[in-house]
């Protein structure tokens, strides 16, 4: 199944940084989305952000809380994300964690289930 859609970020709250060394800050960021399209629904996200004297240097790791609408069926999953931008060669990794999550249409999900299927 492809769900196209959109997202807004809203609620970006960094933390001040809790290591800096080398020129480069580790830091602690929430922040808010909501999803519009086939995928309907909001989600809760935490990451830790690195950040160097370099503007076009920087990366992410985050866990996020979504819980959302798609295809008839209600739920909650979590992702895992990070994504890495090096002189402006971008990249992202994005995964739904495995054993996680609640279908409230059909009850609790399994280990074995994937959010991501109707």
């Amino acid at each position: 199944m492809n769900a196209k859609g959109t997202f807004v970020t809203f609620g970006w709250t960094p933390q001040e940084p809790y290591d800096v060394a080398d020129g480069t800050a580790l830091a602690f960021v929430t922040l808010s989305k909501t999803f519009e399209g086939d995928l309907a629904g909001s989600s809760s996200v935490t990451m830790i952000v690195s950040s160097s004297e370099r503007e076009d240097s920087r990366s992410y790791v985050a866990m996020e809380r979504v819980s959302c609408a798609l295809g008839g069926r209600e739920g909650t999953f979590v992702l895992q994300h990070n994504a890495v931008s090096d002189q402006g060669e971008d990249s992202l990794v994005c995964a739904v964690v495995p054993g996680v999550g609640h279908r409230r249409a059909h009850g609790p999900a399994g280990p074995d289930a994937d959010p991501r299927r109707p």
